[in-house]
This record gives C-alpha cells, sequence and structure tokens, in this order.
C-alpha cells in the first residue's frame, strides 16, 4: 500500500502540497455538483429523458450513473484509493461496475413485472 495521502501541485517550479481542507472543500463540491443535478432532474423530469432505452427511462439510467459516480468518488477520495496500486483499484472498482447495474436492472425489471401481474387482476390488491 502507498502511504503518501499528500496530493503534490506543481506550481512555477515549486512543489506545494494541498491542506486537507482543499481536499475536503474540493469533495464538498464535487459532490454538492452532482446532487445538484441529480435532484434538477428529479424535480423537471423533462420529457426527452422519459424516452425508454435498455427498458428503462433514460432518467433513471442517468441517476444510476450519477450514483456509481459518487460511489466511486467517495471510495477514491475517503477511502484513499487514489494511492493504491492500479490492479487492487481495479479489484474493487470493476465487480461493483458490474454487480450494481446489474442488481439495478433485475430489480426494476422484477418490479414491474410484479406490478403487472398485479395491474392485470391475476393477484387482488390486498395489502
Amino acid at each position: 500500500m502507498a502511504h503518501d495521502s499528500h496530493k503534490l501541485a506543481i506550481f512555477r517550479g515549486t512543489l506545494k502540497f494541498k491542506s486537507n481542507q482543499q481536499k475536503i472543500f474540493g469533495v464538498l463540491i464535487f459532490l454538492s455538483f452532482i446532487t445538484v443535478i441529480e435532484v434538477v432532474l428529479g424535480i423537471l423530469k423533462p420529457e426527452s429523458l422519459l424516452k425508454v432505452v435498455a427498458g428503462m427511462k433514460l432518467l433513471n439510467w442517468i441517476f444510476i450513473i450519477l450514483t456509481l459516480v459518487k460511489a466511486y468518488y467517495i471510495a477514491w477520495d475517503f477511502m484513499h484509493l487514489r494511492d493504491e496500486k492500479t490492479s487492487f483499484k481495479m479489484s474493487l472498482v470493476l465487480p461493483l461496475l458490474i454487480l450494481i447495474p446489474y442488481l439495478a436492472f433485475i430489480l426494476l425489471h422484477e418490479g414491474s413485472y410484479i406490478f403487472d401481474v398485479y395491474h392485470t387482476g391475476y393477484i387482488k390488491w390486498d395489502f
């Protein structure tokens, strides 16, 4: 494991380290920006993003992708993955990038099937 936790910035030939406050505010701004995008899209729900793509609305795909980006960035910054070897990073990240969208697809697909079963009247809404 690499223990170099300081981010280097080369400015006019000198090396400067970013302070912890700069790192924390950078993370806060980035995650807040993505969250604001998600909230705005959730409130406005643009008609152009309500088209069905690969079994789900495009807006749902955007929410899933933005959530994965936030999760990756949190792991990258707070779990110090940026300081690890590439093979270790990929062994953690790639399964998540494959399994989380797969799980979301299965849950949405099965949920729509169950809704259709109740909606067509094969089973009553008795709960």
